[in-house]
C-alpha cells in the first residue's frame, strides 16, 4: 500500500482522524497534523517519480507506542499500514512520524 500513496494523498486532509490500532482491542484516534516535502526532493526518490515526505500525527497525552509498522483507519482511506516513530510531545499530545522516501 505505501507504494501507492503520495503527498498527494494527505495534502488536504491535515486536521482529520486517522485511527491507530495497537493491538486487536485497542484504536486510538489521532489527528494528522501535518504534511511535509522533503527538504531538496531526496534526490533519488524524486528521480524514481516520488517526491519524498513525511506525516506528522499528535495522538493524545498517555498514549505512548513503540515505533513499529500500525495499522491506521481512515474513514476515505480506508486501513494503511505504517511505521510510525515517536517524535515526541508536544503542548496538546503525543507525536509521530511517517516518512516516505
Amino acid at each position: 500500500m505505501p507504494e501507492s500513496l503520495d503527498i498527494t494523498t494527505f495534502a488536504g486532509r491535515v486536521g482529520e482522524v486517522f485511527r491507530i490500532a495497537p493491538d486487536e482491542t485497542t484504536m486510538i484516534a489521532t489527528r494528522l497534523i501535518a504534511v511535509t516535502p522533503a527538504p531538496g526532493g531526496w534526490t533519488a526518490a524524486a528521480a524514481a517519480g516520488r517526491t519524498p515526505f513525511s506525516l506528522v500525527f499528535r495522538a493524545p497525552a498517555g498514549t505512548p507506542l513503540p515505533q513499529r509498522i500500525y495499522r491506521l483507519h481512515h474513514e476515505e482511506l480506508g486501513l494503511l499500514e505504517l511505521f510510525l516513530v515517536p517524535i515526541g510531545p508536544d503542548a496538546d499530545g503525543m507525536c509521530y512520524e511517517a516518512v516516505f522516501s
